[in-house]
């Protein structure tokens, strides 16, 4: 077994379940950047995941042991194995354009697709360009106009310390003293999945978020300017991100979490945009798949069965 699926008999066993076989995928775009997935099961994928800015495929684990389902979690590009942009452009539509083509290659059905955070502006994006590679859309915990980064300054200040680390100890030591990663065996397992060893053997993040917060936090004058620019830009995404919704053809699911970053104002404007889509709360925080993984392994099944 790969080292990077070594954690997963024990998650599995927590549910319940024996683990199924899982390999890593890869598709190269034409500029040569290649896009990464996790194929969990055998046979046809028939659910496939997007994970929240920060994050990578691995998130979803344990929801995707509970559901039982062959799946796809996909390393958003920025992200785990797959290639970093060099525009830093980390938005629904751009992420979109380079998940199509990898998802193409990887189903020959319609998937239900599901994206959490920043994962789920990007699927509903896919959704409303690609409507053949999608028959359900599930959103979790996140709306257009929602910064899908969350606290950004708390997220900056995590990131903005050394580019490398002697050690992943060092890694999973600052996580909690962030108040990150619950249990220091969660946080553990967190930082391994989320980290590289370079080859001179010095540990750095995977993802391209912690190269730019730590460029921002070297040069505040530039990282002025640079909010001021994602200030305007989130403008322009939300309403870009309505409008991918009202594009969406197929049946639409928002799951949001009590304590997560949609509010009820926000569920409440968005069941005004989007009518038809059906919205579930659950006692959660924002990152919903791993505070109750089983019981929205239990909501994604309903809907792909």
């Amino acid at each position: 077994m790969s080292d990077e699926f070594q954690f997963l008999p024990a998650q599995a066993a927590d549910v319940g379940v024996a683990a199924p076989p899982v390999r890593r995928v890869t598709h190269t775009l034409p500029d040569g950047r290649a896009v990464s997935a996790l194929a969990y099961g055998d046979g046809e994928p028939r659910v496939t995941f997007l994970h929240g800015a920060g994050l990578n495929a691995h998130t979803w684990d344990t929801t995707i042991l509970a559901l039982g389902l062959p799946a796809l979690a996909i390393d958003l590009p920025g992200h785990g194995d797959s290639s970093w942009r060099d525009d830093a452009a980390y938005a629904g539509r751009p992420l979109a354009d380079d998940i199509a083509p990898a998802l193409a290659a990887w189903t020959t059905t319609p998937q239900v697709l599901v994206g959490q955070s920043l994962g789920g502006l990007t699927a509903a994006a896919l959704t409303a360009a690609h409507p053949e590679l999608v028959r359900a859309l599930v959103v979790v915990d996140i709306t257009p106009g929602i910064d899908p980064q969350g606290d950004a300054a708390g997220i900056r200040a995590f990131f903005a310390g050394p580019v490398d680390w002697a050690s992943r100890d060092e890694l999973v030591d600052r996580a909690l003293a962030f108040g990150l990663g619950g249990s220091r065996e969660a946080a553990t397992r967190g930082v391994y999945l989320n980290s590289r060893v370079r080859e001179d053997g010095r540990v750095e993040w995977k993802h391209h978020f912690a190269r730019l917060a730590n460029a921002a936090a070297a040069d505040p004058a530039g990282a002025a300017a640079t909010q001021q620019q994602h200030d305007a830009l989130r403008g322009a995404l939300s309403a870009s991100g309505w409008d991918d919704l009202d594009a969406v053809g197929v049946p639409i699911t928002l799951i949001r979490g009590d304590r997560g970053f949609v509010t009820p104002g926000d569920a409440e404007e968005f069941s005004r945009r989007v009518p038809t889509a059906s919205v579930v709360v659950v006692a959660s925080g924002h990152n919903v798949q791993e505070e109750l993984p089983v019981e929205l392994a239990r909501l994604v099944g309903a809907i792909a069965a």
